[in-house]
């Protein structure tokens, strides 16, 4: 697995990471068993940075990593996030409880101090106000966290953001679907050497190529109750494109990219060659797709054509289906 620098953190990440929404059963149950042989799955194939969140499964998420790693001599880089439980979303933010769930989060992780913590999708009005900085910054000098960053929806919360000199990273959303962050974001993160950590690389799925029009998803999955933003913002859902739209979409998108590559590898390969991208986050719901996620590392770079072709395309025909501002 290649590496690269997590520059303002100091550390060196496998270009393909785990997100460990999954393991907390929030897309459907994820036995304990499950759970372990994914995450052996990801050592095995040379991942070593982690991403979960204190809501997924109510913590259960992160307990799963704290025991697999437990007893593990390698140990990874972890990430977490702090913003989006019931108890301080959206307007009951403070102090005591980012010090509280860092406090949970270390119990649940079973380390000292989190490598990576992230304000998770918080509003930007908080944001812009920044004393939410300020607090991460007296915890980080108490020694519970070694870094800090931010997952977001939007440009002008990634733009807000980077005007904090010691965010060290900046979780967003990007795909073959979503381009946007070309624009702005990804120059402003080099610049800055902020390390960009991407998620939903395969847009909710949509990417692989396996769903169709009628494809149902459980009642407790993102893709079922929240497909038109009724939760959270559309964009976290099928790239923000209706899933009988996006599956039209992905039949044209096939007919761009290397024949010889599944879809989803061409679609992290992508991703991939953009120098700005430090890590890709891939769920995976078994072994497998950790395997397979994996070797999109090992491929070569899409050629220059392929990558206009792309571009063209997501301007003309995929952008004015995208129902987010990012």
């Amino acid at each position: 697995m290649r590496q690269r620098k997590f520059e303002k953190a100091g550390y060196t990440t496998s270009e393909i990471g785990l997100g460990c929404w999954q393991l907390g059963g929030d897309f459907g149950p994820v036995e304990d068993d499950r759970a372990f042989q994914i995450l052996e799955a990801a050592v095995d194939n040379g991942i070593n940075f982690f991403d979960t969140a204190d809501v997924y499964g109510n913590g259960r998420s992160e307990r799963l990593i704290g025991e697999y790693f437990r007893e593990q001599q390698q140990k990874p880089l972890i990430a977490t996030k702090y913003g989006r439980s019931g108890d301080v979303y959206p307007d009951k933010y403070s102090e005591d409880s980012l010090r509280r769930h860092v406090e949970e989060a270390l119990e649940r992780l079973n380390v000292e101090c989190l490598d990576l913590l992230q304000l998770h999708c918080v509003p930007l009005v908080l944001i812009e106000r920044q004393e939410i900085f300020d607090w991460l910054r007296r915890i980080q000098e108490e020694g519970l966290i070694t870094a800090f960053g931010a997952s977001v929806e939007s440009i002008a919360e990634a733009m807000a953001c980077l005007e904090q000199p010691d965010v060290v990273s900046l979780q967003i959303i990007f795909n073959i679907f979503r381009q946007k962050p070309l624009q702005q974001i990804m120059p402003k993160a080099l610049e800055q050497n902020v390390a960009i950590i991407v998620r939903l690389p395969l847009a909710s799925g949509l990417l692989s190529g396996r769903f169709t029009a009628d494809t149902q998803f459980a009642e407790t999955d993102h893709r079922h109750y929240n497909r038109n933003g009724e939760f959270f913002s559309v964009g976290e859902t099928l790239a923000g494109i209706p899933l009988e739209t996006g599956v039209a979409l992905v039949e044209e998108l096939k007919t761009l990219l290397p024949q010889e590559r599944t879809l989803a590898a061409s679609a992290l390969r992508w991703i991939l060659d953009y120098p700005a991208v430090t890590t890709i986050i891939a769920g995976a719901s078994n072994p497998n797709q950790v395997a397979q996620n994996a070797m999109a590392a090992s491929l070569p770079p899409l050629d220059p054509e392929i990558h206009a072709r792309l571009a063209a395309f997501y301007k003309e025909k995929v952008a004015p289906h995208v129902r987010a501002d990012n």
